[in-house]
C-alpha cells in the first residue's frame, strides 16, 4: 500500500512540475497573469506532494515496512528510533527523496517571497525552479525510485551504513548540507530570471543576494559539521583531508562566497552585474557536480555511502544545464550593463575584484585536483590519486592571501583613495600584525607559513575590530544592530573566518601524534598528561557490540578527566569502527583513538594526538553563522 501511494505522489509531483514549468515560461513570455497564477499553484502543489512523500517514507521506516524497497535496503528492527529516521538520507534513493522535500521548502519560500516582483521575473523564476524539480522527480520516478515494491520481504533489514549510526551529528549534518545544496537552486532561478528579463536592478538583486546568503549559511554549517563528524567518528585525528566528497561541498561554497562579495559591488556601485550572475549560475552547477560525486559512487570515499548507476543521468543534466547557462549568458548578457567602471585600483571595489579572482582560482585548482583522476581513469583506464600535498600547496598561500585581503579590503574607501587616507587606514594594522608574529616566535613557533599567516591575522583582526568598534563608539549599539546591521554581520563573519584559518594553520604546524601501548593498571605519558588504563569492558547492544576503554587522565598528579575511546562492532559490517574520545580546551585537544585490544595480555593499543586550537574551528563556525543571520535579517538595509 505504501509503495503504491508513494509512487503515486512522486508521479503526480512530476506531472505538476512539467506542466508548471511550461506554464510559467509561457506566462513570462506572454506576460499572462492567469498563467502565472496557475504556475504558482502548481509549484505549491508540487511541494506539498513531496512533503507528504517524505513523511510517508519516514512512517514506513518507523514501522519497519520491508515491502518498501528503500526500507528493505536501509531499515532494521534493531536500530534506535533516531537511526530509523535519519535513514531517510542515508542512501541514494532516500537522499534524493529528501532533496525533493528540501526543494519543496525553497520553492514555497521563493514563490511566496517573490510574489510582488514584476510578472516576467516571477514567472521565469518559478519556471526554473520547477524545471529543476522535473529532473529530481524524474530520478525518483525512475532510476532512484525509493517506493519499489518487494513481493516477499524479509523479516528484517541491514540498517544504514554503520558510519551513519556512530554519532548524533548525522541527525543535523546532512540536512544542513542539503540545505546549502538545494538552497542554491533559488538564487540560480533568480539569476536565470534576471537574464531572461534582461535586467538586474536592486529589486531583483536583493532577493537573489538574500537567498544566496541563506544557502551559503547552510552550506557553511554543513561543511564544518562534516569536519566535526569526521573528527569525532573516523578516529584519524583530523577534520579535513581533501577527500573528493569533502571537496564536492567546498566547490559551491567558494564560488558562492565570491558571488556574495561581488553582489555588494553591484548594490553599492552598479558594477560586476554579469559577473555576479555568472558566479551564481556556476555555484548551482557545482552543487549538481557535487551531488553527482557524492551519490553516483564514482569516487571511493568514507563520506560516500552509495553505489549506483544514476551517474550518466546526473552528468546529462549537468551537461544540459551548463550548455543552457552558456547560451543564456551569451544571448542576454549584453542587455545587462554596468553603471560605470572601476576608476582606482586602490579602492574597495578593486579589492572585491581581487577577492573574487582568488576564490575562483582556488575553486579551479580544487576542481581540477578532484576531477582529474576520474578523467584519467575514464580515458586511460589507469587509477591515480591526487593527495593533500597538491591541495595544500595552493590552499596555504591562497588562505593567507584571502586572510590578508580581508584586512585590506574593508580599510579601503569606495571610489578614489587619497594617499593620506591610505596611510591612515593601512599602516596602523601593521603594529598588531608584527606583535602577533613576534609573540608566536617567542613561544617557539618556527613554521614560516604559520608565522606569515599570524601576521596576516593580526592585520585583519585590527581592521575588523576597528570597523566594528568605530560605529559602536560613535553611535552606540543601536546603530551597530540597526542601520549598520548588515555591515556588522559581515565583519562578524570575517572574524569567524579569521579564527578558522588561524586554527587550521596552527593545527597543521604544531600538532603531535604518537602510538601508545598500555596494560591495565599502567600509565603512559603524553606531553603534560598521564594516561592510566583502568580497564576495558565489552557490552552488547541490539545493533552492535561495544568494546570500551576507561582511561583516567591526570596532569600535575591531579585527575582532570576520564576518557572512553571505544571500538564498535556492527553486525552488518566485518571490520569494527573506532570511536575516539576527545577532551577539548581553548588551547588544544587531547584525542585518543582505540586501535586494538588483546584480552590475553590485557594490552590496549592507542593512537594519541595533541591537536592545538581545534575548538576555535567550531567557535569560528558559530560566529560565521551568527554574523550571517544578523546580516540576512537586515536585507533591506544599505550594504
Amino acid at each position: 500500500m505504501i509503495s503504491y501511494l508513494g509512487r503515486g505522489l512522486i508521479l503526480s509531483a512530476l506531472v505538476l512540475a512539467v506542466l508548471g514549468a511550461i506554464t510559467a515560461f509561457v506566462a513570462g513570455r506572454q506576460r499572462d497573469e492567469g498563467l502565472l497564477k496557475a504556475s504558482r499553484g502548481a509549484a505549491y502543489a508540487f511541494s506539498v506532494l513531496l512533503f507528504v512523500a517524505n513523511g510517508l517514507m519516514v512512517y514506513a521506516l518507523l514501522i519497519d515496512d520491508f515491502s518498501v524497497s528503500y526500507v528493505a535496503k536501509v531499515g532494521s528492527t534493531k536500530v534506535p528510533t533516531w537511526v530509523s529516521v535519519v535513514s531517510l538520507w542515508s542512501s541514494l534513493e532516500g537522499s534524493i527523496l529528501f532533496w525533493g522535500a528540501m526543494l519543496g521548502v525553497f520553492v514555497v519560500a521563493g514563490v511566496f517571497t517573490n510574489r510582488f516582483q514584476d510578472l516576467p521575473y516571477q514567472a521565469y523564476s518559478i519556471g526554473t525552479l520547477l524545471a529543476c524539480g522535473v529532473f529530481f522527480t524524474f530520478l525518483l520516478a525512475g532510476p532512484a525510485n525509493p517506493f519499489g515494491l518487494i513481493e516477499n520481504p524479509l523479516p528484517d533489514g541491514p540498517g544504514p551504513n554503520p558510519l551513519l549510526q556512530n554519532h548524533l551529528l548525522m541527525i543535523i549534518h546532512p540536512p544542513m548540507l542539503y540545505g546549502g545544496y538545494v538552497g542554491m537552486t533559488l538564487p540560480f532561478s533568480y539569476g536565470v530570471a534576471a537574464l531572461l528579463a534582461g535586467h538586474l536592478g536592486v529589486a531583483y538583486l536583493r532577493p537573489l543576494r538574500f537567498w544566496l546568503g541563506v544557502a551559503w549559511t547552510f552550506l557553511t554549517v554543513g561543511i564544518v559539521l562534516g569536519g566535526w563528524w569526521a573528527y569525532e567518528v573516523l578516529g584519524w585525528g583530523g577534520f579535513w583531508d581533501w577527500d573528493p566528497v569533502e571537496n564536492a561541498s567546498f566547490f559551491p561554497w567558494l564560488t558562492a562566497t565570491a558571488a556574495l562579495h561581488s553582489a555588494v559591488v553591484v548594490e553599492r556601485k552598479g558594477l560586476l552585474k554579469v559577473w555576479t550572475l555568472t558566479l551564481v549560475l556556476i555555484s548551482f552547477l557545482l552543487t549538481i557536480l557535487g551531488t553527482f560525486m557524492t551519490r553516483s559512487g564514482v569516487f571511493n570515499s568514507v563520506h560516500s555511502f552509495t553505489q549506483s548507476d544514476i551517474g550518466p543521468t546526473f552528468l546529462t543534466f549537468l551537461g544540459v544545464a551548463s550548455v543552457l547557462c552558456l547560451i543564456l549568458l551569451a544571448l542576454r548578457m549584453g542587455r545587462i550593463e554596468d553603471e560605470g567602471s572601476i576608476r582606482d585600483l586602490k579602492s574597495r571595489e578593486s579589492a572585491f575584484v581581487l577577492n573574487n579572482l582568488l576564490f575562483v582560482l582556488f575553486t579551479f585548482v580544487v576542481v581540477v585536483g578532484t576531477v582529474f583522476p576520474l578523467l584519467v581513469e575514464a580515458i586511460k583506464d589507469q587509477q591515480m590519486s591526487v593527495g593533500s600535498p597538491y591541495f595544500n600547496q595552493f590552499a596555504v598561500p591562497s588562505g593567507i592571501a584571502i586572510l590578508f585581503l580581508m584586512g585590506i579590503g574593508p580599510a579601503l574607501p569606495w571610489g578614489r583613495a587619497t594617499t593620506a587616507r591610505l596611510k591612515k587606514e593601512l599602516l596602523p594594522p601593521l603594529v598588531p600584525a608584527v606583535v602577533l608574529m613576534a609573540l608566536a616566535l617567542g613561544f617557539g613557533l618556527r613554521s614560516p607559513s604559520a608565522l606569515v599567516m599570524l601576521f596576516a591575522a593580526g592585520y585583519t583582526l585590527h581592521v575588523t575590530v576597528i570597523q566594528i568598534g568605530r560605529p559602536l563608539w560613535r553611535r552606540g549599539w543601536r546603530f551597530w544592530l540597526g542601520p549598520a546591521r548588515r555591515q556588522t554581520g559581515a565583519f562578524i563573519v570575517h572574524f569567524g573566518v579569521l579564527l578558522i584559518i588561524v586554527a587550521i594553520g596552527l593545527y597543521h604546524s604544531s600538532r603531535v601524534s604518537t602510538e601508545l601501548r598500555v596494560k591495565v593498571g599502567e600509565s603512559v605519558q603524553l606531553g603534560d598528561y598521564s594516561l592510566q588504563l583502568e580497564g576495558v569492558e565489552t557490552r552488547s547492544e541490539p545493533h552492535r557490540r561495544v568494546t570500551e576503554a576507561q582511561i583516567v587522565v591526570r596532569r600535575d598528579e591531579m585527575v582532570i578527566d576520564q576518557l572512553k575511546p571505544a571500538m564498535k562492532h556492527y553486525h552488518t559490517q566485518r571490520e569494527p569502527l573506532g570511536s575516539p574520545a576527545v577532551r577539548s580546551s581553548l588551547t588544544h585537544d587531547l584525542y585518543l583513538s582505540f586501535m586494538s585490544w588483546n584480552p590475553g595480555t590485557q594490552q590496549l593499543g592507542l593512537r594519541a594526538y595533541l591537536n592545538p586550537m581545534v575548538v576555535w574551528l567550531w567557535i569560528g563556525m558559530v560566529l560565521m553563522v551568527l554574523g550571517s543571520v544578523l546580516g540576512l535579517s537586515a536585507r533591506k538595509a544599505k550594504a
